[in-house]
C-alpha cells in the first residue's frame, strides 16, 4: 500500500505508530444520517487522506458569518504578525488560558505552526475572550490540512458558526463555565457512582468538573481525540459531553477501590484520560458514550442557558477563583433539628450546579414557626427553589428537592393542582441514603421531545415581555417538552390548604397534612421511589430551606 500523504509538520513515525493507514480512500454519502452512522463506527478513522478530504468538507459546510478569515487572509498577515521571530519561542494567545500545545504527532515545525495559528487567529477574532480548547483542535487539524493557511481556514469557520441552534467551541469565560456546570449537572445524573465518589474525594467536586474540555482537548492520545472529533463535526458539543461522562465512569470502574487523595484527584484523572488506552479503545469509549440516554439537545441548551444566567446574577463573566463547595454550608453557622452539616453537604451535592454555590437560608421550621402549613407555605412563597426536610418520630429522615415557587399553587383556583419540573427529586437519609429523581431520566424510552413545527424555534419562547433570551425559554425539564405518556409521570408538587403532596401517579413519594402532624409515602410514577420511610408516620419535625447568594447576605 502507498505510503500516506502526510503533510511537512507531520512526525511520519509517530503517526504511523498511532494511527494505521488502512482504510478506505473515497467516501460517496450525502445523508447527515448515514454519515452520522459512518463517523461513529469509524469509517475515515484509519485513511489519512479521507479524513482529511471528509473534514474539509464537513467544515466547508459549516454556515459562517459573511466575512469569515480564509486561507488569502492567513497569507496576507503572518508575516506582519509573527515578523522575525522563530515560530517556536512565539508567544501563546491569552484566550488560551496557559493551555499548552499537545503535540500529538506533529514535529517541531508542525508545534511551532500552530503557535502562529493561533496568533493569527487572535489577530482576526478579537472577540474570543477564553477559549483553552482551540490549541488542541489547530493541532489535530493541522495533521490533516495541507498547508497552515488551510488550517488556519478551517479553525475560522469553527469559530465564526453562525447557526444559532449549532454549538461548537466555547469562546469566553461566561460559555465555558456554564458548560462545566452543564456538566457537573449531567455528571450529578447519569453517573451517580462516580459523582458519589468525586463528592467523597475532592475538596471541591466543582474543580473537578472544570477539568472536563481538558481531558478532551489535551489529555486524550491523537488516535482518541481524532475519534472524538470526527463525530463532533457531525452531531456537535452535545458528543463532547458523552464522551466526558463516559471517562469518567470508566475512570470509576478502574479506581472505586483504590485510595484516592483530594489533592490530587484532578491530576489523577488527568493521568488515567492520557493513558487511557491501557485500559479502553477508542472503539469502546465511544460505545460507552452512546449507551447514554442523555437528555435531548434542546434540555441541554436549556440547561446551559439557565447556568449561563446564574453566573451572570452572580456577576462571574471572566475568570476568577471559585469558592470551594463544601463553604456553601458552614459547620460553625448552620444549625438544624433534622440534618447534620454533613448530610447536608450530601444533600447539596445533589442540587444543580447553579444553585450548588449558594448557600442554605432557613425558610421555615415546626419548632420556630408551629405546625402549620398556611405557615410553611407564606414562610417559602418568593423562593425558588426550596428543600423540604422531615424528621419522623421514629428518628427517619426522609426529603424532596423542589424545583418551583409554591406560590404557583395559588393558579389552580383553590384546587389541588401539580406543578414543578423534572429537576425534583425525592431523597431519604435515614436509616439509608436513596435519591429517587424523575423517573424520565433513568427511562426515556418512556417518552420523546414532540416533534418541532416550522415556526418553532430550537428552544421554544414563552410569551414573557422580558428582552432577556433566557428569562423567555421554558423551564428545564418541563414536562410539556415531553410525549409522556399520561400526566402521573409528571406530578411533581402540589399543595392545598388541607395537604402538600410530592409526586403522583399510583401513590404519593409524599403526603403530609395541613397540620403537619400525620404523613404518607409509598411508591409514586413521578420518581418511581420506594417509601421513603415508614409508609403512614407521624412527623417530628418539618423544615424548608431556601438557597441565598454569599453575595446577597
Amino acid at each position: 500500500m502507498d505510503s500516506p500523504g502526510y503533510n511537512c509538520f507531520v512526525d511520519r513515525d509517530k503517526m504511523d505508530a498511532a494511527i494505521q493507514d488502512l482504510g478506505p480512500k473515497e467516501l460517496s454519502c450525502t445523508e447527515l444520517q448515514e454519515l452520522k452512522q459512518l463517523a461513529r463506527q469509524g469509517y475515515w478513522a484509519q485513511s489519512h487522506a479521507l479524513r482529511g478530504k471528509v473534514y474539509q468538507r464537513l467544515i466547508r459546510d459549516i454556515p459562517c458569518r459573511t466575512v469569515t478569515p480564509d486561507a488569502s487572509v492567513y497569507s496576507d498577515i503572518v508575516g506582519k504578525i509573527v515578523g522575525k521571530h522563530s515560530s517556536s519561542y512565539l508567544p501563546l494567545p491569552e484566550f488560551v488560558d496557559n493551555t499548552q500545545v499537545p503535540s500529538y504527532c506533529l514535529n517541531a515545525r508542525g508545534e511551532g505552526a500552530v503557535r502562529k495559528i493561533l496568533l493569527c487567529i487572535a489577530n482576526q477574532f478579537p472577540d474570543i475572550s477564553f477559549c483553552p480548547a482551540l490549541p488542541a483542535v489547530v493541532a489535530l487539524l493541522l495533521h490533516y490540512s495541507i498547508d497552515e493557511a488551510e488550517c488556519f481556514e478551517k479553525a475560522c469557520r469553527i469559530l465564526a458558526c453562525n447557526d444559532p441552534g449549532r454549538r461548537l467551541i466555547d469562546q469566553s469565560f461566561l460559555a465555558f463555565e456554564s458548560s462545566c456546570m452543564t456538566f457537573g449537572d449531567l455528571v450529578n445524573k447519569y453517573c451517580q457512582a462516580a459523582h458519589k465518589l468525586m463528592v467523597a474525594v475532592s475538596e471541591d467536586v466543582l474543580q473537578v468538573y472544570a477539568d472536563w474540555q481538558r481531558w478532551l482537548f489535551g489529555e486524550l492520545p491523537l488516535c482518541y481525540f481524532a475519534r472524538v472529533f470526527d463525530v463532533f463535526l457531525v452531531e456537535g458539543y452535545k458528543v463532547l459531553y458523552r464522551v466526558a461522562l463516559a471517562i469518567l465512569k470508566f475512570f470509576h470502574k478502574v479506581r472505586a477501590g483504590q485510595p484516592l487523595e483530594s489533592d490530587s484527584v484532578k491530576q489523577d484523572i488527568r493521568t488515567f484520560v492520557k493513558d487511557i488506552a491501557k485500559t479502553v479503545s477508542p472503539e469502546k469509549l465511544l460505545e460507552k458514550a452512546f449507551a447514554i440516554r442523555l437528555f435531548s439537545r434542546k434540555e441541554i441548551q436549556l440547561l446551559q442557558m439557565a447556568n449561563e444566567k446564574a453566573l451572570k446574577q452572580k456577576g462571574i463573566t471572566v475568570k476568577q477563583k471559585r469558592q470551594f463547595v463544601h463553604l456553601a454550608v458552614h459547620a460553625e453557622n448552620f444549625r438544624s433539628e433534622i440534618v447534620s452539616v454533613r448530610e447536608m453537604r450530601d444533600i447539596w451535592s445533589w442540587v444543580p450546579e447553579r444553585f450548588a454555590l449558594c448557600q442554605p437560608l432557613l425558610l421555615f421550621s415546626s419548632l420556630q414557626h408551629g405546625y402549620s402549613l398556611a405557615r410553611f407555605y407564606f414562610q417559602c412563597e418568593g423562593h425558588e427553589p426550596t428543600l423540604l426536610l422531615i424528621k419522623t418520630t421514629q428518628k427517619e429522615v426522609c426529603g424532596a428537592y423542589l424545583s418551583t415557587d409554591w406560590s404557583e399553587r395559588n393558579k389552580f383556583g383553590g384546587k389541588l393542582g401539580f406543578f414543578g419540573t423534572g429537576e425534583c427529586f425525592v431523597f431519604r437519609l435515614q436509616p439509608e441514603v436513596q435519591r429517587y429523581e424523575w423517573v424520565v431520566i433513568k427511562h426515556p424510552e418512556l417518552t420523546k421531545p414532540p416533534p418541532l413545527t416550522a415556526a418553532e424555534p430550537t428552544a421554544p419562547l414563552s410569551h414573557s415581555a422580558s428582552s432577556d433570551p433566557a428569562d423567555r425559554l421554558s423551564p428545564f425539564l418541563a414536562a410539556r417538552h415531553f410525549n409522556l405518556p399520561s400526566k402521573t409521570e409528571s406530578m411533581f408538587m402540589a399543595g392545598g390548604s388541607d395537604c402538600l403532596i410530592v409526586g403522583g401517579g399510583g401513590g404519593q413519594a409524599l403526603y403530609i397534612d395541613g397540620d403537619l402532624n400525620r404523613g404518607r409515602t409509598s411508591h409514586c410514577d413521578t420518581f418511581n421511589n420506594q417509601p421513603l420511610c415508614s409508609e403512614n408516620f407521624l412527623i417530628a419535625a418539618v423544615e424548608a430551606w431556601g438557597f441565598q447568594d454569599p453575595d446577597t447576605q
